[in-house]
């Protein structure tokens, strides 16, 4: 079953269930979806839909700690929250082995030399790993392959 139908069912036992927090996340989560399809002028497939999620779950950690700084916990809570039921949509983040081994075979088809050719391996590399890992770390884990050769 495709992910954005997986989120439409879960949707509906929300509502029928009451369960105002997954309702109003998973209404968000349409809404970010719909307009994410409507930018690309085509349905998402489960890579675009997990990357919408992905970045959903960016968002409200990132909220979530301008929160706590400000002494919001109430709002800390829902962001946390929000991030939970996101987090089920997402297949388990990969470890760090797993990325450099990925980054290792990538950058072995791009015929990377160094550090230059971060942007050679970064662009394939992401849309490989879209959801499962963290941009961020990627990005780490390819800058420190790269600075060693």
């Amino acid at each position: 079953m495709p992910i954005k139908d997986q989120i439409n069912t879960d949707l509906t036992q929300a509502l029928r269930e009451g369960d105002e927090t997954r309702k109003r996340t998973l209404r968000l989560l349409l809404s970010v979806i719909h307009n994410a399809e409507i930018e690309k002028g085509e349905a998402l497939d489960d890579g675009g839909v997990l990357g919408a999620i992905s970045k959903q779950v960016k968002q409200r950690r990132e909220s979530a700690e301008e929160f706590r700084r400000g002494g919001r916990q109430d709002l800390v809570d829902k962001e946390e929250a929000e991030a939970v039921v996101l987090q089920a949509y997402l297949p388990p983040a990969m470890s760090r082995e797993e990325i450099e081994a990925a980054a290792r075979k990538v950058i072995g088809e791009v015929g990377a030399q160094g550090p230059r050719d971060m942007g050679k391996v970064m662009a394939p590399l992401t849309a490989q790993l879209r959801g499962r890992a963290d941009g961020k770390e990627v990005s780490d884990v390819v800058r420190e392959m790269l600075g060693q050769m």
